[in-house]
């Protein structure tokens, strides 16, 4: 699109023309207000409108903040940081809270693992003695018919059972 010698500026470059002057724009930004700047007059004479009343408000009286409201600004200022203050506060309380209650579940897991393991160490376990005594416990009605060791004695001194009196 050609910019003639009666274009006038967009309200885009409008927007944008405090910057321009300021030198806050990009280089792209930059370079496309100033070529339409370059070709039309009237964008120009924007521009210096825009440039001169800038300079008139140099010359308006500065109004200066009553003290009630310099007063007021500061109460709020101050009620503010209070305010992050005690949040400060909270979240500092909050933390040592979470800081104790980890320290206990550390301990209470400790605890826990410390005595299963001393349990599982010293306490004899019942499983165990079955299986080592299995042999026993298969046989134990034909044991209570023997009575006594006694005969258990005499059997195995008994020729039947390879006794001395036995000629094997």
């Amino acid at each position: 699109m050609a910019v003639g010698p009666e274009q006038r500026l967009t309200p885009e470059d409008r927007a944008n023309l405090a910057a321009y002057i300021d030198g806050e724009l990009t280089e792209n930004e930059s370079r496309a207000i100033a070529t339409k700047l370059s070709l039309s007059p009237i964008a120009r004479r924007e521009v210096e409108s825009l440039k001169k009343t800038w300079e008139l408000l140099e010359f308006l009286p500065r109004p200066k903040a009553s003290l009630v409201f310099s007063e007021r600004t500061l109460t709020s200022v101050r009620a503010l940081e209070s305010r992050a203050g005690s949040w400060d506060q909270t979240a500092g309380a909050w933390l040592a809270q979470a800081a104790k209650l980890a320290v206990c579940l550390v301990v209470a897991v400790a605890a826990f693992t410390l005595g299963f393991a001393l349990t599982r160490w010293a306490w004899p376990d019942p499983v165990a003695r079955l299986v080592r005594d299995l042999s026993l416990a298969e046989h134990l009605d034909e044991y209570k018919e023997v009575g006594s060791f006694e005969f258990l004695e005499e059997l195995a001194k008994s020729k039947e059972f390879g006794g001395p009196s036995s000629s094997h």
